[in-house]
């Protein structure tokens, strides 16, 4: 793995759907690893709470269950990779989520003189998917929102899937299992992989 000479030297990329634990299994990558987990979900729910014009137009779009325009999103990943926590390494979750944005993460790795490590997908089945987003119980996560967005995520983040298969990044962990047990499947990989 080019590059990657301890954890804190890990540039990696968190695939899943809405649902699928990957913010959370970020998390614990990030705390055990020293690599900062950047959760695109989280920022541009903060543009929302913060109520500024960025956030009005995100607002609209999220509660519509369609995904932030790739231009906003490259900037907003720009501006994230410059900081100093990610100048060694970085986890993202929830960017990329098209092929579009997959080909502008590279260029903007490119500019740096850094490419990915590795692609984590985490696999959970579509029932337990729902189960889980009502149960989080926010405001915008209605069944038929929670439907829109994995429609929308099949259609156009699941590609990805195949697009880093076939760049040999890719490792899949079974999601429909306990957080420690996704968790050690995920660190499984990573010490193979360091």
């Amino acid at each position: 793995m080019a590059g990657v000479d301890s954890m804190n030297r890990l540039r990696a990329v968190m695939l899943g759907p809405p649902g699928s634990g990957k913010g959370t299994q970020a998390a614990l990558i990030s705390a055990r690893g020293g690599v900062p987990a950047i959760s695109t979900g989280d920022m541009l729910r903060q543009a929302v709470a913060e109520g500024s014009s960025l956030g009005v137009r995100v607002k609209e779009i999220l509660d519509a269950g369609r995904l932030v325009d790739d231009e906003k999103m490259a900037d907003v990943i720009e501006r994230r990779l410059a900081a100093k926590d990610a100048e060694t390494g970085f986890l993202l979750d929830g960017y990329p989520r098209t092929i579009g944005q997959a080909g502008t993460l590279d260029r903007i790795l490119e500019q740096r003189s850094q490419e990915l490590d590795l692609v984590i997908l985490v696999e959970v089945p579509e029932d337990e998917l729902i189960r889980r987003a009502l149960a989080r119980q926010r405001t915008d996560d209605t069944e038929d929102v929670i439907r829109k967005r994995l429609s929308v995520y099949r259609e156009q983040t699941a590609p990805l899937v195949d697009h880093y298969r076939s760049r040999g990044l890719l490792k899949a962990v079974d999601g429909d299992q306990s957080i420690d047990e996704v968790q050690a499947d995920i660190q499984d990989l990573l010490s193979v992989r360091a």
